[in-house]
């Protein structure tokens, strides 16, 4: 299971009053309990800033979680983004960037010559 964050920014039109938000949002989370059973919930909240709610959600991969993402926009009214989440314990166990990326490249040489 994956962590992922999903920004959604609900379009103007559709904004209205805070029941019918939380009405579209029971009817997301309904769509998403039927094609995504597997999708854990962690965390809701609407925000002040550029977008309008931020919702953090645990799915098996990357595709079911843009599945989520897919789901929210094909009820007309969002845009979404959606991010990776690493937790940061298990981001102490990670090898440094440098290093992974150093173990994983094929040992080979280039020469480079200078233009003169």
């Amino acid at each position: 299971m994956g962590t992922y964050v999903l920004l959604t920014k609900v379009s103007v039109e559709h904004m209205g009053t805070v029941e019918k938000l939380l009405e579209l949002d029971d009817q997301v989370r309904a769509k998403v309990a039927e094609r995504c059973p597997e999708v854990k919930w962690v965390a809701s909240y609407a925000l002040l800033g550029p977008y309008d709610y931020l919702d953090i959600l645990d799915a098996p991969d990357d595709a079911t979680a843009a599945q989520v993402a897919g789901i929210v926009r094909s009820f007309g009214h969002a845009t979404t983004e959606t991010w990776t989440a690493v937790p940061r314990d298990r981001l102490k166990r990670t090898p440094a960037r440098g290093e992974a990326a150093r173990a994983a490249e094929p040992s080979v040489k280039v020469a480079v010559r200078e233009r003169q």
